[in-house]
C-alpha cells in the first residue's frame, strides 16, 4: 500500500468520539499507507456550520468516509479501494 492516501478528521476539543477516532487513526497509521491530519471545526465559522453536529467526520482523499464513529476494518478496506 503506497503512503499516498490523505486522511482528514474534522473534530473539536472535548469530543469523546473524536478522541476515539484519533486514537484509531494514530494506531492504524503506524502500518503505513496514509497520513492524517486533524482540523478543529471550531477554528473556522464555515467549518463549524458545515460539521457542527457531525463530528468527528473522516475524509479519505477528499471523500467523506465516516461520521461519528469509524470501524477500523472498514477504514482499512476503504483505504485500499
Amino acid at each position: 500500500m503506497p503512503d499516498s492516501r490523505q486522511v482528514v478528521v474534522y473534530s473539536r476539543k472535548g469530543c469523546h468520539l473524536c478522541e476515539v477516532v484519533k486514537e484509531s487513526l494514530t494506531k492504524l497509521s503506524r502500518r503505513g499507507g496514509f497520513t492524517w491530519q486533524e482540523v478543529d471545526v471550531d477554528s473556522d465559522n464555515d467549518l463549524r456550520r458545515q460539521f457542527n453536529d457531525e463530528v468527528p467526520v473522516v475524509f479519505i482523499d477528499g471523500r467523506k468516509a465516516f461520521k461519528y464513529r469509524m470501524d477500523e476494518r472498514e477504514f482499512l478496506r476503504r483505504l485500499v479501494s
